[in-house]
């Protein structure tokens, strides 16, 4: 993964003299953070957009007043699938009240 995410532009680590990476503590707390972000459902290019305004050391952020909307989105986007799920989920189960009955 982190050389997927060094492709992907989120990560760009040292090098060695013999070519070899050489991940710094902030390149792991980087990986934390897109992580977290990709376990709220952001896609890899919306969190491209959000790192470069990550602030501080820890895994908690304060990020840049202009990605307001971007977070306003994910959640949007987020209350959707719920919607979708819940939807999928009522399927299923009169699918399975429908075999039970026999």
């Amino acid at each position: 993964m982190l050389r997927y995410y060094e492709a992907e532009g989120l990560l760009k680590p040292r090098r060695t003299e013999s070519g070899y990476r050489d991940y710094a503590p902030e390149e792991l707390r980087t990986v934390e953070r897109i992580k977290l972000l990709g376990a709220a459902g952001m896609t890899l290019a919306t969190i491209l957009q959000f790192l470069p305004c990550v602030r501080g050391e820890g895994l908690a952020f304060e990020p840049c007043e202009e990605l307001r909307d971007t977070l306003h989105e994910q959640i949007r986007i987020a209350d959707q699938k719920t919607a979708e799920l819940a939807q999928s989920r009522r399927i299923l189960e009169s699918f399975l009240l429908e075999v039970e009955r026999g």
